[in-house]
């Protein structure tokens, strides 16, 4: 559906101003889709880029800072998440060894074996979220990293 009738507003300052509304409202609807989908295996959107994060890094630790940095949400609490993901045993925290202030984080093999579940389904879920064919997303892709330029 166009945007203009997503958000019944048929006019728009410009075509810039089109994409940027076009651009905002896509990414709430998607991570609206990603609420829902999280939702069945008991994990936020923050907490599953975490753990995707942690996966990346293997076999190394990494600290919360640098997860923080890592973030698509930059303004995510990453302590209050780590915390949860600890209690739900997806994720180990220990001190760090050349840092006291700092804590190392290390994927468990529950988080691995989440994520490992979420990949086969997300596959699925992309597909019929995204009616792009791969030359049509990997055009889009290239044109949101060109806009940040």
């Amino acid at each position: 559906m166009k945007i203009e009738d997503e958000i019944q507003q048929p006019k728009f300052r410009n075509v810039h101003h089109k994409v940027a509304v076009n651009l905002l409202y896509t990414a709430a609807w998607l991570d609206d889709r990603n609420k829902n989908f999280f939702k069945e295996y008991g994990i936020t959107n923050q907490q599953f880029n975490i753990l995707r994060i942690l996966r990346g890094q293997l076999p190394n630790k990494i600290s919360g800072a640098e997860i923080k940095n890592r973030m698509l949400d930059k303004n995510s609490d990453v302590s209050r998440l780590l915390d949860r993901l600890i209690l739900k045993k997806l994720v180990t925290k220990s001190q760090c060894p050349n840092d006291k202030r700092a804590a190392d984080v290390l994927i468990t093999e529950a988080g691995l074996d989440l994520l490992k579940k979420i990949d086969g389904k997300m596959d699925e879920t992309d597909l019929a979220v995204f009616h792009l064919t791969k030359t049509e997303a990997t055009q889009l892709s290239d044109l949101l990293d060109k806009c940040r330029g």
